[in-house]
């Protein structure tokens, strides 16, 4: 590989640096203040377009989801840690070079006129080391280790045991944009049709641009984010709460089902998302602002509850590779215990015989098979799933009846997010 040329004084900035300068933005806000990807995409200057932001983000989340990796390849060429800013700089350019595809030259180029004037030089030198010496130097590291906090590694080899690799790999890539259909709506051209019924696009579709969003027609949900309102199995006329509702997509497919439904949210943002969602859908849905484990319905006696708890978000790091640096072993314990309160109240909602679907969008145990003791100690009866209600997904369901989604299964078709989910029916 050609060497680049170094930086030489009075320059001009190389192009595409506005977009490495939103990139590092974006790490700085997540590895350092610990904010989530997208609050820090959406506090990018407006004047950065559309396209630059969206190049931004790709440098930055190839970053979060291979930190581990490119460290270990950047640790031979420094002889001292780095201040924050250019450990992130070099992050940066280390991913356009080794994971992006991006020419050496613009890479080292663009990367080097984003750094303070002391450090051009030893990223300039460090960067075309690993133009040079980086690909083969990736290719023999154990990078699904290497790119998985080791408190992840050891939750999940112990839940899943070596499946634990393929959940890593499963992490690279971006995931694949799915759409749930509306009743009667045609899918877009080009999409696979999954056999659970999701309708699926390569990642980095531009849902806003597809024929039918305007409409209605369609809504963004992963396949295994669709499971937990089908296995619910609404009916018409039914009474249904969804708890914990934004931004929607369940609350969608159960008014879709024609139930009459109450969505509960308590943050008012996310509740102003799910109303301008339903809108655009042209779906009904009854909406309240209130704390799920604590709202009190005028009518009680609900037919059915969905609730889709909030949770560490584990089995969505593929479509959010900010997670494992965000999360720590530390949030799951209290992450349990607001599920806890939320299935108990959730279950004084139901009438006699009506049914309730728990789900978690977490690999972590502690998020979702743990909490089937206390469901029946709240008088659930688990109410088992059956193959044929998750097609192609047999292999997701667990002796007791429950689902368990990974990212590694579908890998042929893209993978899938994570989740549990159980359905109780309660006692009469």
């Amino acid at each position: 590989m050609t060497a680049p040329p170094s930086r030489t004084p009075g320059r001009a900035p190389a192009a595409g640096t506005p977009v490495r300068r939103a990139a590092l933005a974006l790490l700085a806000a997540v590895m350092e203040r610990r904010r989530p990807l997208e609050e820090a995409l959406d506090a990018l200057p407006s004047r950065l377009a559309p396209r630059d932001r969206a190049a931004a983000h790709r440098i930055a989340a190839a970053v979060l989801r291979r930190a581990g990796s490119l460290d270990t390849v950047l640790e031979p060429f420094l002889r001292r840690e780095p201040p924050a800013e250019v450990r992130a700089a070099l992050r940066a350019g280390a991913a356009e070079l080794l994971l992006l595809g991006t020419p050496a030259h613009a890479a080292v180029a663009a990367t080097v006129a984003v750094v303070s004037k002391p450090f051009a030089g030893l990223v300039n030198a460090v960067l075309r080391k690993v133009a040079a010496e980086g690909p083969a130097a990736l290719e023999d590291l154990d990078t699904e280790r290497l790119d998985t906090p080791p408190w992840l590694w050891s939750a999940w080899h112990a839940a899943y045991g070596p499946a634990v690799r393929a959940i890593a790999r499963a992490h690279r890539e971006p995931a694949p944009l799915d759409l749930t259909l509306a009743p009667g709506a045609v899918a877009p051209e080009g999409a696979e049709i999954l056999p659970t019924g999701s309708a699926r696009l390569p990642a980095g579709t531009r849902v806003a641009e597809l024929p039918g969003f305007a409409e209605g027609r369609f809504w963004v949900q992963d396949a295994a984010a669709a499971l937990p309102a089908r296995l619910l199995a609404a009916r018409p006329g039914e009474k249904v709460a969804d708890l914990c509702a934004a931004p929607g997509g369940k609350t969608a497919q159960l008014a879709a089902a024609g139930a009459q439904v109450v969505a509960v949210e308590r943050d008012p943002r996310r509740l102003v998302r799910l109303k301008e969602n339903l809108a655009r859908l042209q779906l009904a849905a009854e909406t309240v602002e209130a704390d799920a484990a604590a709202w009190t319905p005028a009518v009680a006696g609900f037919d059915a509850v969905l609730l889709d708890a909030p949770c560490t978000a584990t089995g969505i790091i593929r479509r959010h590779p900010d997670i494992p640096h965000l999360k720590r072993a530390a949030d799951v314990p209290p992450m349990a215990e607001t599920q806890a309160r939320l299935l108990t109240h959730a279950a004084t909602l139901l009438r006699p015989g009506g049914r309730l679907v728990l789900a978690t969008c977490s690999l972590q145990p502690e998020e979702g098979e743990a909490h089937l003791d206390r469901a029946a100690a709240l008088g659930l009866r688990l109410d088992p799933i059956r193959a044929e209600e998750v097609p192609g997904l047999a292999e997701a369901l667990t002796p007791p009846g429950t689902l368990r989604t990974r990212p590694d299964l579908w890998a042929e078709r893209g993978g899938l997010d994570g989740f549990f989910a159980a359905r109780f029916v309660k006692a009469t």
